[in-house]
């Protein structure tokens, strides 16, 4: 089965009833690529990480670009195993993008809900929240409430956790 697309992923949150505003740019595959093209987007920008603990569990931990997140401490603070990166293969298999289009949006190709959706406290006090619709040559604002909508539409309870050290 093929991934979901952008247009699909926007078609389903707007049958949730889900209103996002969605921005093109150049494809960006950094935090500081996206600061430099972004210009007065609205809301907090956030950072994604796919990772995997030592017992094979998946995590996507999403936090706030400028947030300080310790791979060495995360673990006792979602309560994973020591963490490590998930490498490329694993994330087109499970979340169905590639590196540099990691989002939270992703969970929708997660069928097998093998990944625990981990967001950030401070990043959750935003209303509006920018992530990439499943492309990094996009933008799509989303607000917070609504985050939380879609990922249970998807059977991803997400847990809320203060990232901060």
């Amino acid at each position: 089965m093929l991934p979901t697309s952008p247009e699909q992923l926007i078609a389903y949150l707007d049958g949730l009833g889900i209103e996002t505003t969605t921005h093109s740019h150049p494809p960006v595959f950094t935090v500081e690529e996206a600061q430099a093209l972004r210009g007065t987007l609205p809301g907090g920008h956030c950072k994604n990480l796919f990772l995997k603990d030592k017992k094979g569990r998946l995590w996507l931990v999403v936090a706030l670009e400028d947030s300080a997140v310790d791979l060495k401490t995360l673990d006792k603070r979602i309560g994973s195993a020591r963490l490590s990166f998930g490498n490329g293969d694993l994330l087109r298999e499970v979340l169905g993008v590639r590196p540099g289009s990691v989002t939270p949006f992703a969970v929708i190709n997660d069928t097998g809900h093998r990944v625990t959706v981990v967001l950030e406290k401070a990043m959750m006090a935003h209303d509006l929240l920018n992530y990439h619709p499943l492309d990094n040559g996009r933008t799509t604002a989303i607000r917070s409430a609504d985050l939380l909508r879609f990922l249970s539409s998807t059977g991803h309870e997400a847990v809320v956790a203060d990232l901060a050290g």
